[in-house]
């Protein structure tokens, strides 16, 4: 019994320091807009992942037919999403030890009035990887999960860029 007291106190102590810190858990970001229209393509990772977590605001409409642009309040005009892999180190014989994968995307964000919200702006993420021979199918699969991964920070990225947008 005194062991489960002192956890609840322990608890009780931890939870009141973090809020009194001021600590508080990520809400979802407001936006300026309500509607937004996006040329990224339905096949575009990316793009899916984008417009997941626009739309899991509840706060954001995601068109993305453009017979329907004239409804948005803004438009993410996506300049270019590549993915890079280059080669950073080899051993003696010429076989490839190390990769770095690139993640980078460039857009801007505009109202339907030609009014730049956010200037052309390039977000790029970069990881570096080792390479194996005999391990091939491992590193394929470490690769992809790398690639998602910086795919993920680069949407956290977006979505805190378009969150800053104050006003129309």
């Amino acid at each position: 019994m005194q062991r489960r007291a002192f956890l609840s106190l322990s608890a009780s102590a931890a939870a009141l320091t973090l809020s009194g810190c001021g600590f508080a858990l990520r809400k979802a970001p407001n936006f300026a807009f309500s509607t937004l229209f996006s040329s990224l393509g339905e096949g575009s990772p990316l793009g899916v992942e984008l417009r997941r977590s626009l739309q899991s605001t509840r706060k954001v409409e995601v068109i993305s037919d453009p017979r329907r642009i004239n409804e948005a309040q803004v438009i993410l005009d996506v300049l270019s999403d590549q993915r890079e892999k280059v080669v950073l180190s080899t051993n003696t014989s010429g076989q490839v030890r190390e990769f770095q994968l690139r993640l980078r995307f460039r857009f801007r964000l505009r109202t339907l009035a030609g009014k730049e919200l956010i200037p052309e702006t390039e977000i790029l993420q970069q990881r570096d990887i080792s390479f194996n021979e005999s391990a091939v199918l491992a590193k394929e699969a470490e690769e992809a999960l790398l690639y998602r991964d910086m795919q993920s920070d680069v949407v956290q990225q977006i979505m805190r860029r378009l969150a800053a947008v104050t006003e129309l």
